[in-house]
């Protein structure tokens, strides 16, 4: 069997000269290759010192920084098994994961060791500070260098990520060597990565976005990657003079054009603004064009799946699309029994390939409700496929609202619901109601002088049937997000959920 760790994978893209710049912190503390190699060497010394295993998992709730990356790839090169913990879970909440992980090693923040240590319980807890400070960095220093990777095999895992949990507890997603690398190298080749390319990287790196879409590819063209503690557009905007790429969620780029001194001339250098994680509103990806000249390239993937489907390079980039499937990827549309259906017609988006995960960790049980068995794994997306070949994405089924025995799909509401002056965005919902089982209920926010109620429901009955037009409109300052800007529906389902039960409909 030939090596299929992925960190030897990734070394064959770095540069020949390691004195290169890796990862530039403007203001602070920076590595190149060579630095990288040599922290990456140390931490994995360290790791093994504490008892770490090939296979063991090691969880990790810190900080975004260099040293972070380092200690991500040292799991990789030494067969540990890297799991990446969103900085704002509370004790309570790691509680939950490393008990049902069963790490061998959990690294948290220096200020949260004794609050962590209380939930990690029989866990061995290190530290690591986002300016290299703590236990593990210590110990790290006194390590000698050791170039030896540990031979894996494709399906030997390599990470677990979570899930966000939003409907019930999270479950923890199995990523392989051969899922990390298929993806790796599939997105570099389309995306057109050149020697010269750098990277703005604005992104959280305990989410499948910035640590393995962004990192990955940036890694394995020997790129420098311009690395920032967390998204500020007036910086990001001082910035992409200095950059080529940059990859981010919606929120960026409709917080770019909230900025008055952005256009043009900042993005000069730039050849490549990629969006995810979220839907990125047609209206924002026309805006950005009309502002800048660039299309923004939107994309599709999961946290089970990696990447899954993308606009192209240098054919048409179709705002409200996220492209056809990457070339190693099947992705079909199906009905609730898994039998394919044409194009233009909506159902299941199911999908399979390389990148795609074994199964969730300790839930073999799941194995079949989550595949079929010809091996699609049903993501739980509702979409159809254009006549050229485009995935549009319409919701979840979970967020799939029945109303009156109607199938309703959000998205087709949120369309046009965004289509009117003075709303920002909206959230299409499902709320139960005596009459209709649910009503759908839209959640708004403002942009000027928003339309009245009565006004919006009007506007809604000249577009759509009368059974998807809102029975409710609903007004916030904002829509409830996660850490990678999805808008948290069940959060909203919760709030209101009293809504027609106390107001008459």
């Amino acid at each position: 069997m030939s090596d299929q760790n992925f960190y030897a994978i990734l070394c064959q893209g770095f540069p020949a000269d390691r004195c290169k710049p890796a990862l530039v912190v403007p203001g602070g503390r920076s590595l190149t290759y060579e630095q990288l190699e040599d922290q990456v060497s140390r931490y994995a010394n360290a790791l093994m010192k504490l008892g770490v295993k090939a296979g063991d998992r090691v969880a990790v709730q810190v900080e975004k920084s260099p040293e972070n990356v380092a200690l991500y790839l040292a799991c990789i090169k030494s067969g540990f098994v890297y799991l990446p913990l969103n900085t704002a879970y509370t004790p309570a909440e790691i509680e939950y994961f490393l008990g049902d992980a069963d790490p061998a090693l959990f690294v948290c923040r220096p200020a949260d060791r004794e609050a962590m240590a209380k939930a990690a319980k029989s866990v061995p807890v290190e530290t690591l500070g986002e300016t290299g400070d703590g236990s593990l960095p210590v110990l790290a220093a006194k390590q000698k260098p050791d170039s030896s990777i540990l031979p894996r095999g494709g399906g030997d895992l390599a990470a677990i990520c979570y899930t966000s949990g939003t409907t019930g507890r999270s479950k923890g997603a199995m990523l392989t060597h051969k899922n990390l690398a298929s993806n790796a190298a599939t997105l570099h080749r389309l995306w057109g990565f050149k020697p010269d390319d750098v990277l703005l990287h604005a992104l959280p790196i305990f989410h499948v976005h910035g640590l393995f879409v962004a990192l990955h590819t940036a890694l394995l063209n020997g790129s420098t990657i311009i690395f920032l503690p967390r998204f500020d557009a007036k910086q990001v905007i001082g910035l992409l003079p200095q950059a080529t790429v940059m990859m981010g969620v919606p929120t960026f780029y409709t917080r770019l054009l909230d900025q008055a001194d952005f256009g043009p001339a900042q993005c000069k250098t730039m050849r490549l603004f990629i969006s995810g994680s979220a839907p990125l509103l047609a209206e924002t990806h026309k805006a950005f064009e009309a502002r800048t000249g660039q299309r923004i390239l939107e994309r599709y993937g999961m946290t089970e799946t990696g990447m899954l489907a993308s606009n192209p390079l240098e054919r048409a980039r179709k705002a409200g699309t996220v492209g056809p499937a990457l070339p190693d990827v099947q992705i079909r549309i199906a009905d609730e029994a898994g039998n394919p259906l044409p194009r233009g017609e909506t159902g299941a988006v199911e999908v399979k390939g390389p990148n795609v995960f074994p199964g969730y960790w300790r839930r073999p049980e799941r194995r079949a409700e989550d595949f079929r068995p010809d091996g699609f794994f049903i993501t739980g997306d509702v979409g159809y496929i254009d006549e050229e070949g485009y995935l549009v994405l319409v919701g979840r089924a979970k967020d799939l609202i029945i109303s009156g025995g109607y199938n309703v799909y959000p998205k087709e509401i949120e369309l046009v619901l965004d289509a009117i002056p003075g709303i920002g965005e909206s959230a299409v919902v499902g709320l139960p109601h005596r009459d209709f089982g649910e009503g759908v209920t839209a959640v708004c926010t403002s942009s000027g002088k928003p339309p009245s109620e009565a006004e919006v429901i009007a506007l809604c009955r000249k577009e759509l049937a009368a059974f998807k037009v809102p029975k409710r409109v609903l007004y916030v300052e904002a829509l409830p997000r996660n850490a990678m800007g999805k808008v948290q529906k069940a959060l909203l389902r919760q709030q209101y959920r009293d809504l027609y039960n106390t107001v008459p409909a």
